[in-house]
């Protein structure tokens, strides 16, 4: 059997460690991944992923990452339930087994205003400037 997931999205809100009960790390945190396609109005949809990482990791996740920070996640779906007030709750989650920061430290603010360098390239001096300069927009890369 395989029970395999990898994700790249933003997340959602500053992760906040916790402890377990025997003192492990915990983090859990939703993660905004695109799809691929727009809906019928030409909009972007994503979905809200649950996901939950523990001990270093946790603890590197909370004091390196910030909201709408780009993380790629692996790990494994786990599914639980609980009993609550009204009635039996359903959880379905990955587990993390590895989380990437895939954005340097305050790279949000350099992408808003373009480098000295950036602004003196051209098509003229780079054949492949314009492509890769629209690569580079779409948030739609599969990786």
């Amino acid at each position: 059997m395989m029970n395999r997931v990898i994700l790249v999205g933003r997340i959602t809100k500053d992760p906040e460690v916790k402890s377990t009960q025997s003192n492990i790390p915990v983090v859990t945190f939703t993660l905004a991944v695109n799809r691929q396609f727009s809906d019928q109005s030409g909009e972007k949809q994503a979905d809200f992923i649950q996901c939950v990482v523990w001990r270093k990791q946790a603890e590197n996740l909370a004091r390196f990452v910030k909201k709408g920070a780009l993380l790629g996640v692996e790990g494994r779906i786990q599914t639980r339930q609980y009993e609550a007030e009204n009635g039996t709750r359903y959880v379905t989650e990955v587990v993390c087994d590895s989380v990437q920061f895939l954005e340097s430290k305050g790279s949000n603010q350099q992408d808003a205003e373009p480098t000295i360098k950036e602004e003196t390239r051209t098509a003229d001096n780079d054949e492949f400037y314009e492509t890769s300069k629209q690569l580079a927009a779409e948030e739609d890369l599969p990786f």
